[in-house]
């Protein structure tokens, strides 16, 4: 099914956007009519999907983890479309491996990139917003479904992502009044290329079968809620989050 939302006059940017989930976010964003930046650490793929999108989108060269990085992706950004008045903040790491087992480095590259990077991230466009006057402020922050469930394995990257939540639902109440809505997105297991070894894993089959439906949800999950979210029609929607699992945590 093609959704259609009328997201003309949004400046958005998308970290984590040269594959998997943030690449989907640029492509169904600019088909509903917004103008995209890309941002992400591999230019190159970043240029490519911003010349396959066309006119509408931009790559921006950027590293979640540096604030350095974060502010002059905006720049490059706004140079490109005017003020960024919708933010998707998707970039993230697996993080995965037991808890005894995962090295220092390891916690802090995972709590870095995924809830130290999503807060920069999202403060420096709410920043910006808020001195350009923007009325209608859109900020979407993906989570997982991993917030909120025990997840052996996957102790540093669950931990940032409930972090995600609680940032998020802390932000929203601080910028309500400047009319920026913050929500999440928390996601069930979908095949991208952070997980796509392990679900080719006998163990990976093993946790697919336990789920409701026996199944992986598809990216196209998340078109209507993200689109939503990004959209006018989100006015009364903030510090909510959006559970799209396909059953999984049922």
């Amino acid at each position: 099914m093609t959704l259609s939302v009328d997201l003309s006059g949004r400046n958005a940017l998308i970290t984590g956007a040269s594959s998997g989930l943030g690449s989907r976010f640029g492509r169904i964003l600019a088909a509903n009519g917004a103008n995209v930046a890309l941002g992400a650490r591999r230019k190159d793929r970043l240029t490519a999907l911003a010349d396959e999108i066309g006119a509408q989108a931009c790559a921006v060269e950027m590293d979640v983890g540096r604030e350095a990085d974060i502010i002059a992706g905006f720049d490059a950004a706004e140079d490109g479309f005017g003020t960024i008045n919708t933010v998707v903040a998707n970039a993230g790491i697996d993080g995965a491996g037991m808890a005894t087992e995962t090295s220092e480095e390891e916690i802090e590259r995972t709590l870095s990139i995924n809830l130290k990077g999503a807060i920069l991230t999202a403060r420096e466009g709410a920043k910006r917003m808020i001195a350009a006057g923007v009325p209608n402020g859109r900020i979407v922050m993906i989570a997982s479904i991993t917030a909120f469930e025990p997840s052996p394995g996957l102790v540093a990257y669950s931990a940032s992502k409930a972090g995600v939540v609680q940032a998020a639902r802390s932000m929203a109440k601080e910028w309500a009044r400047a009319g920026i809505c913050v929500n999440t997105i928390s996601p069930g297991y979908i095949r991208t290329a952070i997980n796509d070894e392990w679900f080719d894993t006998e163990h990976g089959q093993k946790q697919i079968n336990r789920f409701p439906k026996r199944r992986l949800m598809g990216q196209e999950g998340l078109d209507g809620p993200l689109l939503f979210l990004c959209s006018d029609a989100a006015e009364f929607v903030t510090g909510a989050d959006f559970v799209l699992d396909d059953g999984q945590s049922l």
